[in-house]
Formats: C-alpha cells, structure tokens, sequence
C-alpha cells in the first residue's frame, strides 16, 4: 500500500513538472512570435531593427521556424546571401512539417542560383521537391538550374582542356628551348674545336716554314736521309736585300770614278807652260 502511495506521487510530481515545462515552452514560443510580428513590421523601414527583432526570436526560441526563416528571407533582400544561406539551413534543420522543411529548401535553391552554384542548387531544389512534389514552381527552378549545371560543367572541363594544352605547350617549348641551348652548346664547341685546329694547323705551317728544306738522299738501303739546304735569306721591312746593296755600291762606285775623271780632265787643262821668267 506505501509503495502505491509513492508510486502516485511521483507520477502526480511527472505530470506537474510536464504540464511547467510544457507552459515555459508555450511562453517562449510567445515572445518568439512576438519578436517576428515586430520583425515583420520593421523590416520595410528600418532593416537594422527588424534583424534585431528576428535575433531575439530565435534566442528565445532556437527552434523557432518563423525567425530563423523571416531573418533569412530580409538578408536576402539586403544582399547577404552567404547569412541567408545558414539561416535557412537552421530553418530546415528546425522545421518540423514537410511544408516548412520545402519551403526553406526552395528558398535555398534560389540563393544558391543567385550565387551561380548551379549544381548546389539542383540538390536543393530536389529536396525541396521531396517535401512537396506537387509545387510547378520548384520542378521548373529545378529543371533551369540542371541546364545551368551543365553549362557550368561543359565550360569547366574546356576550361580543364585548354589548362591541359597551355601546360603541354609550355613543356614543349621549354623542351624546344633546351634542345636549341644544347644544339648552340654543341655548335659553339664544334667552331672551338675547328679554332683550335686551325690555330693548331697555322702553327704547325710556321713550324714547317722555319725549318730548311732538305734534300733526299737514298743510302742504298731504301732509306731516304734529309739534306740541309742553306735557306735564302728573306730581306726585312726597312733593309736592303744584298742585291740592292750590290746596285746601289756600283753605282757609287761608278759615280766616283766619273769624278776622278772629271777632276783628272780639270788638272791637265788648268796647268801652264810658262814662258816669262819672275823678276
């Protein structure tokens, strides 16, 4: 019997906190609705307030479908699509019908193809259309938002393509470019090397030039020996060759004897016979 007793009393004591908690609830589902009333009637005029009143909604009730979807739908409006996004994502997280959940859905589609997200999109939209797919409008957001997709895709990969050629043609220049380095490598060692014999070549003809020729002489075995040969002297730049100096010393010698004979003629003529003798 004293077991029953406390049995009902704790069930008594179950059913009160249930009924308080249920009661706290309502109270806060209350101020949240309040919040998005105000909200809604700020949000054409004064969009800083109307945010406020939504934020305050949503603190007083996380769970709260209406401000989190009414604050979503006012960034959208301001331009801030990426706060849109994350409000409606905990809208849907939070909605507890099929209706909220494809409303929010459908909202995050359209967000998604403002931001040119096509593909994200498509998978918005089809969960928009799990929810409710009985709404035209989500089937043909969804149908624009495939084409867009694979336009987005066709332009990717082509993009892909010509990324793939510019960085081929990159490689084949590069290897063009080595290839001409190494063929003006082996060029410049190749005129190096005919320099050098050349230069070698030049040096062995002086060599060749220096020395005197020599006369062959068989020994009576085959084998030819050299014999030296005096070398003609060569005249050098600003002296005279022996020939020169032979002329030009019988042309003096010539010259002089001239003279001689002029100055002989001269002594024979001056001298005279004198026929008077000094007094």
């Amino acid at each position: 019997m004293k077991g029953l007793i406390t049995f009902l009393i704790l069930c008594v004591s179950l059913f009160s906190f249930s009924q308080e908690e249920d009661k706290q609830q309502a109270l806060a589902m209350k101020k949240a609705n309040n919040h998005v009333y105000e909200g809604n009637n700020l949000i054409e005029d004064d969009f800083i307030s109307a945010e406020m009143e939504y934020r305050k909604a949503i603190s007083e009730q996380s769970t709260s479908v209406a401000g989190a979807y009414n604050l979503a739908n006012a960034y959208i409006k301001n331009g801030s699509p990426v706060e849109a996004l994350f409000r409606l994502e905990q809208a849907a997280k939070a909605s507890g019908s099929k209706s909220e959940k494809h409303k929010a859905f459908h909202n995050i589609g359209n967000v998604l193809m403002q931001s040119e997200k096509c593909k994200e999109a498509v998978e918005a939209y089809k969960s928009a259309l799990r929810n409710d797919p009985t709404d035209d409008e989500t089937r043909y957001n969804l149908s624009v938002a495939k084409a867009c997709a694979e336009e987005q895709k066709q332009q990717d990969d082509q993009n892909q393509d010509q990324d793939q050629d510019d960085e081929n043609k990159d490689d084949k220049d590069q290897k063009e470019d080595q290839e001409n380095k190494d063929k003006e490598g082996d060029n410049k060692d190749d005129q190096e090397d005919k320099g050098d014999e050349e230069e070698k070549e030049g040096e062995d003809e002086k060599d060749e030039e220096g020395k005197p020729e020599d006369d062959k002489k068989d020994d009576g075995k085959g084998n030819e020996e050299k014999k030296e040969q005096p070398q003609k002297p060569q005249p050098q730049p600003g002296q005279l060759s022996p020939q020169q100096i032979k002329n030009l010393l019988e042309a003096m010698n010539n010259q002089e004897q001239k003279v001689q004979e002029k100055m002989n003629a001269e002594k024979q003529k001056g001298v005279r016979i004198k026929t008077e003798k000094d007094w």
